[in-house]
Order: C-alpha cells, then structure tokens, then sequence
C-alpha cells in the first residue's frame, strides 16, 4: 500500500477532523482520552451516548458496505478515520466489538435475515456486543471449548451450556457472539457452532473478574440452559471454526492504525513527563524513548503493507499479519515499563485505597495482559512458525 493519499483523501481526512473537533467539547469534552485499555470503566454511560452521536454524524462502521447501513470508505480512508479518530483523542469505543468483529462477520457468512437482524442495532450505536470465546481451559487454544450446544427439535431454540472467561464489556453488552461445541463427541476444531446469543435472559450469569488495576473490564459469563433462535447460528452447525477464523482476520484489520495512533498518545505523554522531571535527560531514558519512537513506526509501515492484502469480503490478511499482534505486545508492554521508569520511584506509591491511578500507572498494570489475550506470545510464535514458515507443527494427540 503507498504511504501517502490522495487529494480526495485528505479531504476526507479533513472532514473528518473537523467533526470530532466541533463535537467533542461540551458534554463530550471530558471523554478525551478516556476509556481506553486499562481504562474501560471509565464514563460508560457518557461513552454509550457518543456511540450514537457517531451514528447520528455517520460516523460508525465507516468500512462496512453502504447496503448494510456502512459509509463504504475505501481502505485509505478507514485508516484516516482511525488515525484521526485516535489523534483527537476520541474516547475508547464501547462499540468496537460489535462493529469490527460481530458486524463483520455476520455479512460475510450470515444470513440475510441475520444481517437484517442485527446490523442496523450495530450501526446505530444502540446493541453492544461481546465476544464468547475463551474458556478456563481453552484460551489461546481456542479449538479446545468444551462449551455445549444442543438443538432442542420441540421449541426451535439452540440450548448453550457452558462457561467463557475473559469476555469484554460483557457487563455492557446486549448480545454476545458464541463459540459452542454442536458435536458433544467431537474434538479440536471439528464440531463447532458459531451463535448469536442475547445477553439479557434467564441462564445467563456475568461475574467481573477484578483486574490489578481494580477495575473490571473483563467477566466470567456462564451459559445454563441459555437460549438462542434456530436462525441465530451463522452457518451450519460444524462451520464454527471457519467462521471463527475468519473473525480473527478482521481483528487485525485497518482499526489496528488507530491502536496505534493511540500508542502514539501514549508514547507523548511519556516524552512529555520525561522533559518536564528531566529524565530525558538520563541517556538510556532517551534511547529507550527513541528505540519506542522507531519500533512504533516499523509497526505502521508494517501494518500498511498487512493492510495492502486485505481481504473486504472474508478478512483474509497476508502472512505480514501473522507477526503483528506478537510485535505490537511486546513493544506495549515495553513502553509500560518505559513509563514507570521516565515517572520514577514514586509512582509506586499510592496514599490508600480506593486507588486513584494515573494514565501511565493503569497503562503499566494494564499491558501486563497485552502479551497474554488474543493468544499468547507463545502461541504467536508456533502461529509464526507453523503457517508463515512453513515449520513441522508440534505433536498434538490423535484425533479420534
């Protein structure tokens, strides 16, 4: 992918910015910066309304086909908007979830009557999803849930059984997208289902899981006797690893030039402090900061060409992605520590509880998950290995 736009494409880029500078001020003015990784919890209910001022401006799912309620932008132009997006210091978006994994997913392998369902809830920043994937036993190996799906012939409903870990926002969500096992004799990625499950009914129960940084943006949710319609499986019962795969290929899509603009946030703020409390002026402070500057522009220019092979239709990605999410980890947990360090020895140090963290001190103790959800560093690297090197797998037992 080139490495500058067009004269239209500034336009956009324009437009864009001018948006978000005429509107978050006001009611929306203290939401700048805020509920980001680490700092979900903050303004909630504020950042719900924002989600459907977005809308009201058109200014959700800027990626998604116009016939599904999307503004069509070409590649070039999502990019704008997320570096935009990032570079204003818009707010976190409780919306995310649903508009780049669920949305996506459901136009490339749902139904027409799903899309009907439930994409214009998505475009409209009124239905916030989560995502039912990881489970106590099945984290980066996803293929290893042992959540149950069963189809209860009598009443037309799937019955799910089971328990998630880990799940975003799902205390803030109206839907969740599910990972189930059809199949109860099946093993790995055979015999999966893909649903499509409302949050807010009987057999549903969500516990926050409290963070070190005392907050609680991920839960356990558990599944007993929860429902969902016969419609409500996208594709056919058996296709849930595909589907699932494929949602991992948004996942990497073009908001990832966002997270890094907010990197880029974040790495601002340390130089920032490291200029006003002279630690710039101790010489490892400075090469670290440099060493951050330049790994942070290695991860754009990866992501730019990852982007050049990405696929609209089914969220394939070149094998560039393959290294992207262990890279950028990595490097986040890095600049935490960068962070710690530029601060000094009393950032360590809180009066008493309820602690009060700063942006640097929640993002310190925040990106110590980084190298952990959305698969392990160690899992990255056999991905690596495996399907971008082409290297022999790891012994796994025999599929019976």
């Amino acid at each position: 992918m080139k490495l500058s736009f067009s004269a239209e494409d500034e336009q956009f880029r324009a437009e864009v910015a001018g948006w978000l500078q005429d509107n978050l001020k006001g009611e929306f003015a203290r939401l700048r910066y805020r509920g980001g990784p680490g700092d979900e919890h903050t303004y909630p209910e504020e950042r719900k309304v924002w989600e459907q001022k977005l809308a009201e401006g058109g200014w959700t799912c800027v990626g998604w086909p116009k016939e599904y309620g999307g503004k069509g932008c070409s590649i070039e132009q999502q990019v704008i908007f997320f570096e935009e997006y990032a570079r204003a210091g818009a707010p976190g978006r409780v919306g995310h979830i649903g508009e780049g994994l669920a949305g996506p997913t459901i136009i490339a392998f749902g139904t027409e009557a799903q899309k009907q369902k439930y994409l214009p809830g998505i475009v409209a920043g009124t239905e916030l999803w989560c995502q039912g994937y990881s489970e106590p036993g099945a984290g980066s190996d996803l293929a290893n849930v042992k959540t149950k799906a069963r189809f209860d012939e009598v009443r037309g409903k799937w019955v799910l059984n089971g328990q998630k870990v880990w799940t975003s926002l799902a205390h803030e969500s109206d839907y969740c997208f599910v990972i189930a096992r059809t199949d109860p004799e099946s093993v790995a990625h055979r015999g999966l289902g893909f649903f499509l499950v409302k949050m807010d009914q009987p057999g549903i129960e969500i516990r926050p899981i409290e963070q070190i940084t005392g907050t609680s943006e991920f839960n356990e949710v558990f599944f007993d006797d929860a429902e969902c319609d016969a419609g409500d499986i996208v594709g056919a019962p058996g296709d849930g690893w595909k589907v699932a795969m494929g949602l991992l290929g948004f996942e990497r899509g073009v908001s990832t030039l966002g997270q890094q603009m907010q990197f880029q946030n974040e790495l601002d703020d340390i130089v920032a402090l490291a200029r006003e409390n002279g630690a710039a002026d101790i010489s490892d402070i400075r090469q670290r900061i440099a060493r951050a500057h330049a790994e942070l522009k290695i991860m754009r220019y990866n992501a730019m060409r990852m982007l050049s092979g990405h696929s609209v239709s089914d969220g394939s990605l070149q094998k560039e992605a393959l290294i992207y999410k262990l890279f950028w980890a990595s490097w986040h947990r890095s600049l935490g520590e960068l962070a710690m360090d530029v601060m000094g020895p009393e950032c360590e140090i809180l009066e008493g509880a309820p602690y009060e963290l700063s942006r640097l001190q929640a993002m310190y103790l925040f990106v110590r998950s980084d190298t952990i959800y959305g698969g392990t560093n160690q899992i990255q690297r056999n991905i690596i290995a495996e399907r971008g090197l082409g290297m022999p797998k790891e012994p796994r037992p025999a599929l019976k």
